[in-house]
């Protein structure tokens, strides 16, 4: 008998480290049902000779929360590979939720996430109160790729608090509901419970979240709750008092399983503290982006300097602003605002931190320290703005500049991804999008630290970027191509692999912008059995479910 699907004789690596070798795998249903030579015929059959055939992969933080209620394909990710996204990090979710607190939880996502308010208010549908009823409400919305959630803080605390949430602390009392709805939203599928730490992230009033200060009782309640139903606890740190949030991370491990973002810049501290913990047997993992993080300008965007001229420009299209920006009076008023900014020397530093992304179709996010805009602008005499300007007009607009904000050094960050308690992802996926855009985070892992710069094996790469996260997710049925594991797989010409330029499109509800970046090198990607993506295009299918926690 046929199977569904076969991929024939491709170079499999499994995701579990192993090495690799010629073979088939069989598919039938949603199920991998062989794995090796000599595979059966299948009804349809995909040519994987001189390919690279993998398990599909894990996307451990984004916030497409917003963005699944208009664009069920979850671009940018599903061009990169991604068959299992992981919602509702840094403590910012939609669900639980009061009805006449839909506003306040909107409110809060455009400001610490970029994300329009209107677009959140009317491209989703709210028919939901409780988490269980957020996730039936996902699941109808028959998503491309498997997705599943993290409940919130903020959405918790602000639904037993109310106002009191942002400002005040629980009584003991509260402290109990907190937890129990947690551990509730978690019983309803929930994979674990997100914490905003991160003093940064305010509501539109500049307040801190509801959370951000939230005392280690409270915590520590909450993740007893969430590991007594076999959920993970998931926390942006303060990173200006990382030594105290180890603490605390390290008290919550004492319960169960632990994920949290990091950066380069704190990569030994943090060596220090995680490689204990896990030497103590606890389930400690981090996630960071795996190149520079920040934000990414250009003529295209509305990323630049915030002075009346520049301010102009933000009202003109693009052709309109490379037509002005040919005028030389123009040009030099531009300058010169920039010169004159009461900030100006925090405004000259970051250009040494703002590089040019070229002009072939595979951005460059590996510049040295000393190839930024700055050192541009010296090289050929002028200032860092004038070269800003000048690229702008030679490549008709379309040159973008990325701005490292974290994990700047690469070769600290180079280290800290060789641990193994830290994964490539922190991708951002959904959010700023008008700002920054790291959804292809699992392209450059493979082009870049393991075909360019040999940091990873090709096993040990892939093995990072699916089966590990999917262990810390703790999905045992996916991550990896083994015989009754779901037939989550990717076809790809890792000679070829590569990230597009990004581009700003306005398709978010009322026409707001955001980034989206494209991929080279995905022959095909499957998800359930179903090919959803081939030779770099999505084929329509839409095959994805809502994973709910395994445990419960």
């Amino acid at each position: 008998m046929a199977h569904d699907l076969v991929v024939r004789n491709g170079l499999i690596v499994d995701g579990t480290g192993k090495d690799p070798y010629i073979g088939d795998v069989g598919i039938d249903g949603n199920t991998i049902s062989h794995v090796g030579p000599d595979c059966s015929k299948g009804s349809q059959e995909i040519d994987a000779d001189g390919r690279t055939v993998t398990p599909g992969f894990v996307d451990l933080h984004t916030h497409l929360d917003a963005q699944i209620g208009w664009d069920t394909k979850l671009t940018s990710i599903t061009w990169h590979g991604v068959t299992t996204a992981l919602l509702g990090n840094c403590g910012v979710t939609f669900a639980p939720c009061k009805k006449g607190d839909r506003e306040f939880l909107a409110g809060m996502m455009e400001t610490v996430e970029d994300i329009p308010k209107y677009a959140i208010l009317t491209g989703l549908p709210w028919d939901w109160e409780t988490y269980g009823e957020y996730l039936d409400s996902i699941e109808r919305l028959n998503p491309m790729i498997n997705v599943t959630g993290l409940v919130g803080h903020s959405a918790t605390r602000f639904f037993v608090m109310g106002e009191r949430a942002i400002d005040g602390q629980p009584t003991e009392e509260e402290i109990q509901q907190i937890a129990d709805l947690a551990g509730e939203s978690v019983k309803q599928g929930a994979i674990g419970f997100s914490v905003n730490r991160h003093p940064g992230h305010v509501l539109p009033d500049r307040r801190p979240i509801p959370g951000t200060f939230a005392t280690r009782e409270e915590l520590l309640a909450i993740s007893k709750a969430v590991a007594s139903n076999g959920g993970l606890m998931q926390t942006v740190p303060h990173f200006g008092d990382l030594e105290n949030e180890m603490d605390l991370l390290a008290e919550e491990a004492q319960n169960g399983r632990v994920l949290f973002s990091a950066i380069s810049e704190h990569a030994a501290l943090l060596d220090e503290r995680v490689g204990k913990m896990r030497s103590d047997g606890l389930d400690v993992t981090a996630v960071t982006v795996p190149r520079s993080g920040g934000g990414v300008t250009g003529l295209s965007t509305n990323n630049f300097w915030r002075t009346k001229s520049w301010n102009e420009l933000r009202k003109m299209n693009l052709a309109e602003r490379l037509d002005a920006i040919r005028n030389s009076e123009f040009r030099s008023k531009l300058v010169q605002e920039v010169k004159d900014h009461p900030q100006y020397e925090g405004l000259l530093k970051a250009l040494k931190r703002q590089y040019y992304m070229g002009d072939q179709a595979r951005p460059n996010y590996t510049h040295s320290r000393y190839e930024s805009l700055y050192d541009i602008a010296e090289e050929h005499g002028e200032h860092p703005v004038e070269s800003w300007l000048r690229i702008s007009l030679e490549t008709d607009g379309k040159a973008l500049f990325h701005a490292r904000g974290f994990n700047v050094n690469l070769e600290h960050l180079q280290r800290m991804i060789s641990t193994e308690w830290a994964m490539p992802g922190l991708g951002d996926a959904g959010a700023h999008v008008s700002q920054m855009i790291d959804s292809g985070w699992s392209t450059f892992v493979l082009s870049h630290w393991h075909r360019d710069a040999g940091l990873y094996s090709l096993p040990e790469a892939i093995r990072r970027i699916s089966s590990e996260p999917a262990r810390v997710l703790g999905f045992n049925d996916r991550g990896s191509l083994q015989v009754g594991k779901k037939a989550d797989v990717n076809v790809l010409e890792i000679e070829r692999l590569e990230e597009r330029q990004p581009e700003i499109v306005n398709d978010f509800p009322g026409g707001a912008p955001r980034f989206i970046q494209r991929a080279a090198g995905y022959a095909a990607t499957i998800c359930n059995g179903s090919v959803i993506l081939r030779d770099d295009e999505h084929t329509g299918e839409s095959a994805g479910e809502v994973l709910r926690n395994p445990a419960c």
